[in-house]
This record gives structure tokens, C-alpha cells and sequence, in this order.
């Protein structure tokens, strides 16, 4: 019949009887390794926050000639927060219909700006409109043939815990781009209120396969890490010749810090897997291992210190940048050793990694215990980790830490405990630690705030 031939032939004109996915988008000229050299330099003698550093490599990206319009950034009502105002008068928010009014703040040399050619998307209070227009321009390098990269930023509560099921979408639909979630941790937004006391969602972004996970603590780690996801989504290899279907999920602060200079024998590869040394024991040998991650590896560097000084506890510090990709590779291992049993078995990368040690570790961050958990089982040698477990606390950091028991006289107690539970010291000296640190008390952390 004519009407039966008719839809048959436009069947086959839309691409036949099943949905297939068509990726007709060119590979972008990606930036060169120079791109990222700001970040490795460190901030000098300025205290810089990680929220900042990353947004000051994204300006830089936005110059770029290649990829720089095909950025999209996305926020839901907080670009000023995030210290991305400076991108009004040239990036300007993209409207429909231009700025058809003066905007309260029009005296501001970095006032708002909306136009029919904004990048900036804005949201509004929307989060469920920001995990949707990261979406749409995730997934434009199949839809419409060209790819985007979206940098959606927000409060980090506000990420998987408010819209998880919009991101497991978002990665249902292959999606591409960068999550960023700032003012990120438990303690380092206090005082207001549950809705910014995030010490779970690496655990929320554990649970989405297409999700990889990062912690930074420094800018240069930062840098290698988007440098990493750029070229694992937007570039060509042999193994994903039309780029690799994931989703980058970054955890930032808002706590200034003096920003390091990328040592000149840094360890990229660790980075990128999941964790590498930053400071070393000061003598030959360390007695413990501490292993921490994002805003807690300048806690574990403070403990260090105070562990030789005042004990004689030699130890060293690992930067984590991510214990989620840490705990995925060891797992896939263990999936490839348990599928092929007449193969001799293989180590996980971490365990590999830390190997010749056989010392205590302790696992630190400002998320809930169970996210260094995740390792525990391929690090050798005893395990202890600290987290802040429970709700929120509304006081200064310092006190919110103690309170938790993660901040560094925390640690230089749970590494003395755990070097007396492997008969390498007497309890007592623990104990006494404990009492001179008063780690049991949130309000001694006034007492013992650095003066002015």
C-alpha cells in the first residue's frame, strides 16, 4: 500500500527502524601544556582558595581561540560568590532577549550583564535547570554535531544530593563536561546551616559509574587534572577515538591558602590515579603514613610537624587526590585476578604503590569516614581513618574540626594510638597527647589559635 511505502521510506530517511547515535562532531584543537603553567607556579605570597584557583585557569580557557567558545558555563544564582563576576563585562549572561532592564548593581565596574550572545548561562535558584542545560550541552556533540564542554559550578550540597537523579541522567544520556562543586567539605562553610555541610557527596558520585572524582588540594593538581579530563572527553585516542563517555566531578574550597609551586619532580601519573607523596619524613624512615585529601592535607602537614617536634614521630604525607578512582581501579583488578585464575594475580595500582611500608596509616579528609574507608583494604599495614561523621556543626572551622576529631592534633593522636596498638610506642605517651591537646574540647581551639 502507498502509505505503507511512504513510512517505510521516511523510516529509513530518519536513520531506520532502531536509534542509533550519530557523532558527526569534530575533535577539538585542545590547549597545549602551557595553558596550565599559571596554576604550577603557585599563587606567590597571595592565599588563594582551590574555588579560585580553578577559576582562574577556566578564564584562561575561555581565551582560548579553539575551545574557548565552546565552554558553557552554568551556575544557579552564584557567580559572584565563586568570584566569577570579572566575566561579566566580556562573557556577559546569555538572555533570549537582551538586558531589557538596569540592573541594581549597573554602577559596579563588574556589573551585570545579560545579551543575546552571552556564554554565562544563569540559572537562577535552579538546580534542577543547571543539571539540565549541563546536559543539553554535554550531549551536543551528538545532538547537534558539535562539542561543548560544560562547567557547571555550585555549592557542593547542592550537586548529588539535591539532583543526583539529574546527573544520573545526565550521564544516561552520555553527557560530557565538568561538575564542580565549591565550598566544598563539612566544616569549611559553618554556620550556615545543614544544606552546606557536605561530608558525602564523593560517596553520592561513587555511585555513578560515568563519574570520576577528584579532591585537589593544590592548584597544580588542578591543573593536570583538567588538563586530564579535557583530553579524556573532548580528545581522540586509540582505545576512544570519538572521546570517552565521563563525567569530571571536582570538589573545591573556599579556604585561602598560599598556593605551592608544582615541585619540579611531581608525580602527574599519581595525581591522575589517585594520590601521590608531598611531603617526606625528615628523617630516613618514617614510622607512620598520612594519607589526606583537598582541605585536610595541610591539617596532616601541621600533625606532621608536630609529630617530630614534640614526639619524635617521623612520618610522611600523601596528597589523595581521589579515593574514589583509587577504590575503583583496585576493585577492577580484583574483578580481572577473579575472572582469570589460571593468570598469575595482579596488585591494585595503590597497593603497588605504598608497598615497603609497613608502618601505620591514617586516612584523613573533611568528608565522612567511609570515603577513605574506601581503600583501606588494598593500603598495607594497620588502617585507622578520621571523618566527619554526623551532621554539621555551626562554629568557627577550627572548632567544627575538633569537634569531629579530624583536624591535626586529631591526627597526631590517632597516629601515636595506632603506633601503640603496633607495640612500636607505650600507650601512656597517646594518652598524654591527648590530654595536651585537649582534641576532646572544640573550645580549646581559641586557646591555641595562632596569635596575630
Amino acid at each position: 500500500h502507498e502509505h505503507i511505502q511512504y513510512m517505510r521510506e521516511r523510516r529509513r530517511a530518519l536513520g531506520g527502524p532502531l536509534p542509533k547515535r550519530h557523532i558527526r562532531a569534530e575533535a577539538p584543537v585542545l590547549p597545549s601544556t602551557e595553558m596550565y603553567d599559571e596554576l604550577k607556579a603557585g599563587s606567590g605570597n597571595q592565599a588563594i582558595a582551590t574555588t579560585m584557583a580553578f577559576v582562574r585557569l577556566l578564564k584562561d580557557l575561555m581565551k582560548d581561540k579553539e575551545i574557548g567558545w565552546r565552554i558553557v558555563p552554568i551556575a544557579p544564582d552564584e557567580y559572584r560568590t565563586f568570584g566569577m563576576d570579572s566575566l561579566f563585562p566580556s562573557a556577559k549572561i546569555y538572555s533570549p532577549h537582551g538586558q531589557t532592564y538596569e540592573s541594581v548593581d549597573r554602577q559596579l565596574l563588574l556589573a551585570y550583564k545579560e545579551s543575546k550572545t552571552g556564554q554565562l548561562l544563569h540559572e537562577g535558584i535552579s538546580e534542577a535547570g543547571s543539571i539540565a542545560s549541563a546536559t543539553a550541552a554535554g550531549s551536543a556533540y551528538a545532538t547537534h554535531g558539535v562539542a561543548m564542554i560544560p562547567v557547571y559550578i555550585f555549592y557542593s550540597m547542592f550537586g548529588f544530593q539535591r539532583t543526583g537523579d539529574g546527573i544520573w541522567a545526565m550521564a544516561d544520556q552520555m553527557s560530557r563536561g565538568f561538575l564542580i562543586g565549591a565550598t566544598a567539605g563539612r566544616t569549611t562553610l559553618t554556620g550556615e546551616g545543614l544544606q552546606h555541610a557536605d561530608g558525602h557527596s564523593p560517596l553520592l558520585a561513587r555511585s555513578n559509574p560515568s563519574v570520576v572524582y577528584y579532591d585537589p588540594a593544590f592548584a597544580y593538581e588542578i591543573s593536570h587534572i583538567v588538563q586530564s579530563g579535557l583530553h579524556r572527553m573532548y580528545g581522540v585516542s586509540e582505545t576512544h577515538p570519538q572521546g570517552e563517555n565521563v563525567i569530571f566531578y571536582l570538589t573545591v574550597y573556599n579556604e585561602p591558602m598560599v598556593q605551592p609551586v608544582e615541585p619540579t619532580n611531581v608525580d602527574a601519573e599519581g595525581i591522575l590515579k589517585g594520590a601521590h607523596l608531598v611531603s617526606r619524613a625528615h628523617t630516613e624512615t618514617a614510622a607512620a603514613r598520612i594519607m589526606a585529601s583537598g582541605v585536610a592535607v595541610p591539617w596532616a602537614t601541621k600533625a606532621q610537624e608536630i609529630l617530630l617536634d614534640r614526639y619524635g614521630v617521623a612520618s610522611e604525607v600523601w596528597s589523595v587526590t581521589s579515593w574514589n578512582e583509587i577504590a575503583r581501579e583496585a576493585e577492577a583488578v580484583e574483578a580481572w585476578n577473579f575472572n582469570n585464575l589460571d593468570e598469575p594475580a595482579r596488585s591494585p595500582w595503590i597497593t603497588h604503590k605504598l608497598s615497603g611500608f609497613d608502618g601505620p596509616t591514617v586516612g584523613v579528609s573533611d568528608y565522612m569516614r567511609a570515603v577513605p574507608d574506601q581503600i583501606s583494604r588494598w593500603v598495607p599495614g594497620p588502617w585507622q581513618s578520621l571523618g566527619a561523621d554526623g551532621f554539621g556543626f555551626a562554629d568557627t572551622r577550627a572548632a567544627a574540626r575538633r569537634y569531629f576529631q579530624i583536624d591535626a592534633e586529631s591526627i597526631v593522636v590517632s597516629v601515636l594510638s595506632e603506633l601503640a596498638a603496633a607495640g612500636k610506642l607505650d600507650r601512656s605517651v597517646a594518652a598524654a597527647a591527648y590530654r595536651d591537646l585537649r582534641v576532646d574540647s572544640p573550645t580549646a581551639t581559641v586557646e591555641q589559635a595562632p596569635s596575630e
